[in-house]
Parts: C-alpha cells; sequence; structure tokens
C-alpha cells in the first residue's frame, strides 16, 4: 500500500481547501464544495473565501445569506456553520443525536430526568410563530415548565440540538453586525427537513464520506469523524468502500480517498495564505499534523488566525487600527518575509475595501 508522507498530505490538502491555487468557481458551489465553512465568527468565512477564490466579492455571500441559499446553522461538531441550504436541509437529521449528545456532554447533570422530546416539541410550537428569538428568549418561554435547568442549559439544548434554526441575517452579513436572532430552518428555507433514512446503510452518510473525501481527503476514519462529530459511520465507510483508494500515512494509518481527486506532487509550491479563525482545513482532522506542528496544535482551538507558508502554519495574524499584524512563530526566510507582506498588504486591502494596504511582520522568536 503506498505511504503518503505529510508533504504528500500537505499538498493533497491544500489543492482539495482550494488553497493551491485560488478557484475560479461560483461562492455558492465553493461552499458546497468545502461542506461549508466553520462560521462562529461571523465575519470569518468572508477571509476564509477570499483566500480560497479568485476576485471574491464579499457582496456576494452576503446576498446568498439574505437570497436564503446559503445559512448560519448549527451543524459539524456542534458548531455554528455556514452551509448551502440543500446541505443544511439534507445533513440535519444525520446530525440530530450527535448534536443532542454533545449538549448533554456539557450539561447532563442540569437536563438530568427532562424528555427531551417533550422540550423538543414545546420548543418548536414556540417558534412555530415564526417571531425571530435569541437562545435566551426561547428558554424563558419556556422556563416556567421547565424552571430547574436554567436559562443556558434549557437554551443549548433548544437551540444548538433539539430545534432545527437558522441564524438570521443581518448575522453574518458583510461588515454587518447583529446579534444571534433564530427561526425554525425549514420555515426559512421554504422547505422541510429531510426525514433521517430507514436504510441502514446510511446513505446521507454515504454522502458525508465522499463529500469529506473530496474537500480533505486523504484521510482516516479518524478524521472524517473529527470534522463532523458523527460517530456512526462504519456502515457508510463501509457501502462506499469499493469505490475508493487506499493509501497509509507514515503512522501507519489507513487512509480513504477518491481515486480521481488531486494528490499534487509534494514539491508542487505552496503560495502564502491568511486562514480566518477556526479554518476547517485544520480543524477537520484529527491528526492534524499534516498543516500544523504539534508545539502550534492549540493554536486551531483557541481562535488563532494563521499564515501558511509552504502550506504549513508558521505565523498567526490579527488587525490592529487598519493594520494587518503578522507575529511569525519562526524565523522566515527572505523570499517567504516578502511573501507574506505581500499577501498580507492584500488582505489589508480586500478588509479596509482598499482604503489601505498596511502590513507589519513582528519579530521572529528567538
Amino acid at each position: 500500500m503506498t505511504v503518503l508522507d505529510t508533504r504528500a498530505l500537505n499538498r493533497a490538502t491544500l489543492a482539495r481547501q482550494l488553497l493551491l491555487d485560488r478557484a475560479d468557481v461560483p461562492v455558492l458551489d465553493a461552499v458546497a464544495h468545502l461542506g461549508g465553512l466553520q462560521a462562529q465568527e461571523p465575519q470569518e468565512p468572508f477571509v476564509g473565501l477570499w483566500s480560497r477564490l479568485r476576485a471574491f466579492d464579499p457582496s456576494v455571500l452576503s446576498e446568498l445569506l439574505t437570497g436564503r441559499r446559503v445559512v448560519r446553522t448549527h451543524l459539524m461538531r456542534r458548531t455554528v456553520h455556514l452551509v448551502t441550504a440543500d446541505d443544511a436541509l439534507a445533513w440535519r437529521a444525520r446530525h440530530d443525536t450527535m448534536l443532542r449528545q454533545r449538549v448533554l456532554g456539557t450539561y447532563r447533570r442540569e437536563l438530568d430526568g427532562i424528555d427531551l422530546g417533550e422540550l423538543s416539541a414545546a420548543g418548536r410550537a414556540v417558534m412555530a410563530d415564526g417571531e425571530p428569538r435569541s437562545m435566551t428568549e426561547l428558554a424563558r418561554a419556556l422556563a416556567d415548565r421547565w424552571p430547574t435547568p436554567g436559562t443556558r442549559p434549557l437554551g443549548e439544548m433548544l437551540i444548538a440540538a433539539l430545534v432545527p434554526v437558522a441564524q438570521l441575517p443581518p448575522r453574518g452579513l458583510w461588515r454587518a453586525k447583529g446579534g444571534v436572532r433564530n427561526v425554525l430552518l425549514a420555515s426559512w428555507l421554504g422547505r422541510e427537513i429531510d426525514p433521517p433514512s430507514p436504510d441502514a446503510s446510511d446513505p446521507v452518510g454515504q454522502a458525508l464520506v465522499r463529500r469529506y473525501l473530496a474537500a480533505f481527503g486523504p484521510a482516516a476514519s479518524a478524521d472524517l469523524r473529527a470534522w463532523c462529530g458523527l460517530t456512526g459511520l462504519p456502515a457508510a465507510v463501509a457501502a462506499v468502500r469499493d469505490e475508493l483508494v487506499t493509501f497509509r500515512d507514515e503512522r501507519g494509518r489507513q487512509l480513504l480517498d477518491l481515486p480521481d481527486a488531486p494528490r499534487p506532487d509534494p514539491d508542487t509550491p505552496a503560495p502564502v495564505r491568511f486562514l480566518p479563525a477556526f479554518d476547517n482545513a485544520i480543524l477537520g482532522y484529527h491528526d492534524r499534523g499534516r498543516i500544523i506542528d504539534d508545539a502550534h496544535r492549540g493554536l486551531s482551538v483557541t481562535g488563532a488566525r494563521v499564515v501558511l507558508v509552504d502550506g504549513r502554519v508558521a505565523a498567526t495574524w490579527t488587525v490592529a487600527a487598519g493594520t494587518v499584524v503578522v507575529t511569525p512563530l519562526r524565523t522566515f526566510r527572505q523570499d517567504d518575509h516578502t511573501a507574506v507582506a505581500e499577501q498580507g498588504r492584500e488582505l489589508a486591502s480586500f478588509l479596509s475595501d482598499h482604503d489601505n494596504d498596511r502590513v507589519r511582520i513582528a519579530d521572529a522568536p528567538r
């Protein structure tokens, strides 16, 4: 079985994630290809798409949100994702059990003894009037009936798990600020959520396997679970196994992949890329060693924005007084320093609507 080293996996990930070459595809197609973008920080998906698409216009993504073709909702890993309307409706029921389990993992004591079926029905009944509500407002509407858990545990279970909702604009629009206001997902999109499949082969799970590999492969089953949070995927993987090719990584793990998906030459040059907080190019794996060193793995879960140099996390970045500030994690070569500065200027211009292109690269650690 062919062994793919870390650099080969890195280049494959960059190609699948549209980070090796910026893609010339519509924004909606990019969101679909990526399987959504993690989006609990509302403005971060704009940077993620800017780094991946040629001539990205942020107003297009805003129009897709207001036009109800993409939606912000709790999905993979119980985090807010920006996904296409079609994927939200097709995937939501398959994630129900995982969403409940993850909320219970945090609030099991507070929610002990509550019939979640009754709570779900009551929450949906309140939301059926179409009035946008915050998590707190929905929990307070049911607090007389369930006073013990407290507003936060009750609200988390309702909004993040039991009641499929969409977060309404202006939340998530370019340069817009707004609190989270929720409405029923099916009502917002004008279509019912696809019901759970009675098929034991798990057709929705099969689709998730294929879509994941298209955007993240080659990858192990553990990586797939890390991306979506679902544990019950063995039947789906088994059902599509004959469609796939297999490799091993340097640790001996079996990696699955689509036969015709890109696996570039490991020596393919990788351009500098600026990634937003919680980008799935990093979070979408259990073993993140293909893109970030173990010493810096914590950055991927603390919301640090990172810079890829030669395909790997080599710096963090932020914005201060309109200036993109890059903090290296190691010493840059001169050509890397130049490329980071150039890409930083382009990012500063994008973020400021071409008002400035200021970038500052801090000193490397000694």
